[in-house]
């Protein structure tokens, strides 16, 4: 048997600065194509929505943090998935997918619509989209998107 690719681990308060750098680094690419980066702006984002009881660490089986992921609830029925940022050194490697997949098994045994926004022009709109995830509004530089269990591609 094989070690595991990542495990999951818990987020507390004094984490918000090593996930505010990691997050720039999976986001400012994407968010300078769209005209939207600023520091102060990216960590008004993260501060507006760091809930850690709702986030988790992606760790490497060597200890190093990779990305993190955050699932909240959004109402009866609804889930959201408010982050899913990986290193750039970790992106294209499975692991967001396997992260996913988690996720979205979660939304299936829950019977709930997992909902998501991208930012537009940012390749995570494809990738998304090859999971399944349909499209369901845009506005500014934002695209939202649904999945639910049973519908689009598999899993």
């Amino acid at each position: 048997m094989t070690a595991p690719l990542f495990t999951l681990q818990p987020v507390a308060e004094e984490d918000f600065e090593p996930m505010l750098a990691l997050r720039t680094a999976a986001m400012r690419e994407s968010l300078e194509r769209v005209g939207r980066y600023t520091p102060e702006r990216s960590r008004e984002r993260l501060r507006a929505a760091f809930v850690p009881q709702y986030m988790q660490h992606l760790v490497s089986a060597d200890g190093r943090r990779m990305g993190f992921v955050t699932v909240q609830p959004e109402g009866p029925g609804v889930l959201r998935l408010q982050h899913l940022y990986l290193h750039p050194d970790w992106q294209g490697s499975g692991i967001g997918a396997a992260v996913l997949a988690d996720v979205q098994e979660r939304a299936r045994r829950e019977g709930a619509v997992l909902r998501l926004t991208a930012l537009q022009l940012s390749d995570a709109n494809r990738f998304y989209q090859r999971h399944g995830f349909v499209q369901t509004g845009e506005e500014d530089v934002d695209v939202h998107y649904e999945w639910r269990a049973g519908e689009g591609a598999p899993a």
